[in-house]
């Protein structure tokens, strides 16, 4: 029982962590109907500022905040520079975009900050396990973090109006130009703030995972698998997805196909909803009639 308790309170944890990922992959979907497959790089590369800044001497949280402003500007500037010519483009173009934006930032990370794997501080000190031992004070840290930065997000879509102007940009982008909404701008916006999400989750999961170019390649995958299982059209789906699959990681990993196998979890929860509810628990289904 204890075990099982275990499991589940560091699945949690790590289910924040996918959570704000899968909400970062949900923004950009909304957006542009695609996948960031370079989103995770984009995390790392914020990662690999804020261990920059820390090992400069800046305190932690100013060099975390100063990161994320970095990040939420290269989100911008990629939404500008690189997705917006992409716009009206085909399907597989705007993926072989993303995939080249992938290997572009994997390899400038690498060539920059070496391929060394580099630990990486937590603000969240403590000589003891917490909550009875079942989690470390850095993952009730970083859960506490991940989980404000979502409530800060939901309470910006849902009480400001830059948020709803965001919000309609990406759902309508025509009947928002109409209502005088500057939706280049809204789309770049979104694109920022996706990229701050990942640098959140990043500078997080860093100190338990450690920080190399690839740090963020397998939990991008159980991000995408959580953005599917809660419906990749809906932002409070990501998030409950998120949780669930880092739960259902952390348990079937123990019990049932180890620790090694822990990503076919991933991929068997991927298959899974696309075959059944590809609209995923939350999701939309949108039919059409031709």
């Amino acid at each position: 029982m204890t075990g099982l308790l275990h499991q589940i309170a560091s699945g949690i944890a790590s289910g924040a962590i996918y959570a704000s990922v899968a909400l970062a992959l949900v923004m950009i979907y909304q957006a542009t109907h695609h996948v960031n497959f370079a989103q995770g790089e984009m995390a790392t590369l914020s990662t690999f500022v804020c261990l920059t800044l820390i090992q400069a001497g800046i305190p932690f949280w100013v060099a975390f905040v100063v990161a994320l402003l970095l990040s939420f500007a290269f989100g911008a500037v990629v939404e500008r520079v690189l997705m917006r010519p992409m716009m009206d483009a085909p399907v597989l173009a705007s993926v072989g975009v993303f995939i080249g934006l992938l290997l572009i930032i994997n390899a400038l990370d690498g060539w920059i900050f070496g391929y060394t794997i580099k630990p990486f501080p937590s603000p969240f000190h403590s000589a003891h396990a917490m909550l009875g031992g079942y989690v470390s004070p850095h993952e009730i840290g970083a859960t506490a973090l991940t989980l404000l930065v979502l409530v800060l997000v939901w309470l910006f879509f849902r009480f400001t109006t830059l948020g709803l102007a965001m919000r309609a940009a990406a759902h309508n982008p025509a009947s928002a130009r109409l209502c005088g909404v500057r939706v280049n701008l809204m789309l770049s916006l979104g694109w920022g703030l996706a990229a701050a999400i990942g640098g959140a989750a990043g500078i997080m999961v860093a100190p338990i995972v450690f920080l190399d170019p690839n740090m963020m390649s397998g939990i991008l995958l159980y991000a995408f698998a959580g953005a599917l299982l809660g419906g990749i059209d809906s932002p409070l789906g990501a998030v409950i997805g998120g949780f669930a699959v880092g739960v259902l990681e952390n348990l079937f990993g123990a019990y049932v196909v180890g620790t090694e196998l822990k990503l076919t979890v991933a991929l068997v929860i991927i298959v899974a909803v696309l075959v059944i509810k590809p609209a995923g628990l939350f999701g939309r289904a949108v039919h059409s009639r031709v």
